[in-house]
């Protein structure tokens, strides 16, 4: 029997639904029985992250996370899964909140760039500028020996995302992306993450010539893995 995972969505709502459509087309299958059951929490009224990491006047969204979390495990998911890269800077609030894995996009990523850049790569990282802000992806990368490159168009990438989330995919916003993602490669970040799951919707935008991976994709593989391991000898790696 497969494992339920819940998401904590909303943050934008326009990425839950793609990471659930990911979900979706990750499985082969013959039956509506054969898809990974999942419990989602749709709530686009999660205090913006961007007012409290960036312009630092918004309410703290960590208690409405871990209360959204503590609803998804009170309905039956036995993992969590955050669509949302700026949101793991509140796992802290989230994990104290449940006794159930929560599978962390962040550290699965920094493992899928070390595996692409090797020891002392250079892996740049296309996001909130909130990522540089609280130093998110750092820890990891340090211990896996990259070396991170934040992109300098940060007031670009954070309009792109603004736009993305009032008007949807706009020509603007792939601009900006292409932009900032060829000048981080010209800077020698020639494996780079797209960080931002607003980004996620158009990873088309992307520099051609960089080794580009979304981190939204190595969520998904990871709440696939969680919710069909055969049940003798499963193994939560991944999740803390």
């Amino acid at each position: 029997m497969m494992r339920r995972v819940g998401i904590l969505g909303g943050m934008g709502p326009e990425a839950t639904i793609l990471v659930m459509q990911k979900v979706l087309a990750s499985v082969t299958a013959r039956d509506d029985a054969d898809h990974v059951p999942l419990i989602v929490d749709q709530n686009p009224q999660v205090p913006s992250r961007i007012r409290h990491l960036i312009e630092g006047t918004g309410e703290d969204p960590g208690p409405g996370l871990a209360d959204m979390a503590r609803r998804l495990v009170a309905g039956g998911a036995q993992a969590l899964a955050i669509p949302c890269n700026t949101a793991h800077h509140y796992l802290p609030a989230i994990r104290a909140a449940v006794d159930v894995p929560v599978l962390d996009m962040v550290e699965l990523s920094v493992a899928r760039a070390a595996r692409l850049a090797g020891q002392g790569g250079r892996v740049g990282v296309l996001g909130s500028p909130a990522l540089r802000k609280v130093k998110l992806f750092d820890s990891a990368a340090a211990r896996h020996g990259l070396d991170l490159r934040y992109s300098e168009a940060e007031d670009d990438l954070l309009a792109a995302i603004r736009q993305i989330k009032a008007d949807g995919p706009q020509p603007g916003a792939r601009e900006k992306l292409a932009a900032a993602s060829s000048a981080l490669f010209e800077r020698g970040a020639t494996v780079q993450m797209i960080a931002c799951t607003e980004f996620s919707l158009i990873p088309e935008a992307v520099c051609p010539r960089a080794d580009v991976f979304d981190t939204l994709d190595e969520l998904v593989s990871a709440i696939v893995a969680f919710a069909t391991a055969p049940a003798e000898g499963r193994s939560d790696s991944g999740t803390r």
